[in-house]
């Protein structure tokens, strides 16, 4: 390693300090704000179980909330992959979820979005194997969206 990648390396730590970087999860952040402060919806169907449950497991269960979120949460499964005699071989499981988080005491939305992704799941084998393969695709997209809802929630501007 030459001297100028390792002195580059030891100002590496200077630099992202010096341009605004802090700990989430540090005194006053957004992450500590939000931790055990967010109270979710209740959720109206399995998949927004899924994401709620996702949800208290990152940001705590909130004893007093001072933050509302309210989810909206969409998923579609979609062929992907047929073979010769028209048989589906693969699914892929496209959902949307939509947010707001609102402060309790005034009501003001703090921020709103939304998020998407997918998960894919084989239909191949036995009829019990695809169901089994199709629900854990749609637990793994769940969570997908609901720690893409966090990392929003945690870039965000509380004030």
């Amino acid at each position: 390693m030459s001297s100028y990648s390792r002195r580059s390396l030891l100002f590496l730590p200077l630099a992202l300090g010096a341009c605004g970087f802090a700990p989430v999860y540090g005194t006053g952040s957004t992450g500590s704000a939000l931790q055990n402060a967010v109270e979710v919806s209740d959720p109206n169907d399995v998949d927004g179980y899924l994401v709620v449950r996702r949800l208290e497991e990152r940001l705590g269960r909130a004893a007093q909330p001072t933050y509302k979120l309210t989810l909206a949460v969409d998923s579609k499964r979609e062929a992907l992959a047929v073979n010769r005699n028209s048989n589906i071989n693969r699914y892929n499981i496209v959902g949307t979820a939509n947010y707001v988080l609102v402060e309790q005491a005034t009501g003001r939305v703090v921020t709103s979005g939304s998020v998407d992704n997918f998960t894919g799941s084989s239909a191949t084998g036995t009829t019990v194997a695809t169901l089994a393969a199709e629900r854990d695709a749609r637990e793994r997209l769940m969570s997908l969206l609901a720690d893409q809802i966090v990392v929003r929630l945690l870039s965000t501007d509380l004030t």
